[in-house]
């Protein structure tokens, strides 16, 4: 198959793939937006059950939010390519019609574009109808008091105001994604458990060598102009870290589009 990219030969892989795992990522989004409105409505049981009402009703919301999205895009990217283990099903996907490179570029449509982007529509929407029901009730009752310290009780999620966060986090879905997209074409049975387990083990023996070099660079050492250079500092190591995140990412997806490749030899 001529690997050279054709527009309009990847809309009709997109298609063929959408009909094959069409059903699963309804499934998926299906069980993902029904652990997110337990956990929703579970929490606004104890708020309206509570005495009373503080600025960290709303709190349990960030930890959902990177537990659940985390959990989510890495089992969609673990899954994508994980037939490829079974030699019946990998010599007929081997076998469609279309480019190495088309099918690479459909498996990061459908993790990536797909599941992310859909994990934040199903995430915001639940937050959006809870928030408001909760902020009727608030209004509603004796405890609510000053009506504009609304936003101060129950912000939307997606409207409050936060500290800048660092553009690594915003990269890291990219990454985890990278990752496991990766894990589903190198392995061939329990394609999440050994990927999970290999990020587990790679970040801990990296963490590690990072608190020894710093360790060794700098013990016993005294900070000149400590308060001049922070800033300076702080954003030096977000340039750094951003550019690793970048890095490792593109790294990953070369890797991945390389095993695939080898896969059709």
């Amino acid at each position: 198959m001529n690997n050279t990219f054709t527009l309009t030969r990847f809309g009709l892989l997109l298609k063929r793939q959408w009909l094959e795992l069409g059903k699963f990522y309804l499934i998926s989004f299906a069980v993902l937006f029904g652990v997110i409105v337990a956990v929703y409505g579970y929490a606004n049981y104890l708020i309206m059950d509570a005495h009373r009402i503080s600025t960290s009703s709303a709190d349990f919301r960030v930890p959902l939010f990177f537990i659940s999205g985390i959990l989510f895009t890495t089992i969609i990217a673990s899954g994508y390519f994980a037939h490829l283990g079974q030699k019946s099903r990998a010599i007929f996907d081997l076998m469609i019609p279309a480019s190495t490179f088309e099918k690479f570029l459909s498996a990061v449509f459908f993790t990536v574009v797909l599941g992310i982007f859909g994990f934040l529509v199903i995430f915001y929407v639940t937050d959006l109808v809870f928030l408001t029901k909760l902020r009727d009730w608030f209004m509603s009752t004796e405890k609510a008091g000053d009506s504009s310290n609304l936003n101060n009780f129950f912000p939307y999620f997606f409207n409050q105001e936060h500290e800048r966060l660092p553009i690594a986090v915003f990269i890291s879905p990219l990454l985890l994604t990278a990752v496991f997209l990766l894990g589903s074409i190198y392995f061939e049975r329990f394609h999440y458990i050994k990927t999970a387990l290999s990020v587990l083990i790679f970040s801990g023996l990296w963490t590690f060598m990072l608190f020894k070099a710093g360790q060794i660079l700098f013990e016993n050492k005294i900070p000149i102009s400590r308060s001049q250079h922070f800033v300076q500092t702080k954003d030096t190591a977000e340039a750094l870290v951003t550019f690793a995140f970048v890095t490792l990412t593109l790294l990953f997806w070369a890797i991945a589009y390389v095993r695939l490749k080898e896969k059709e030899v």
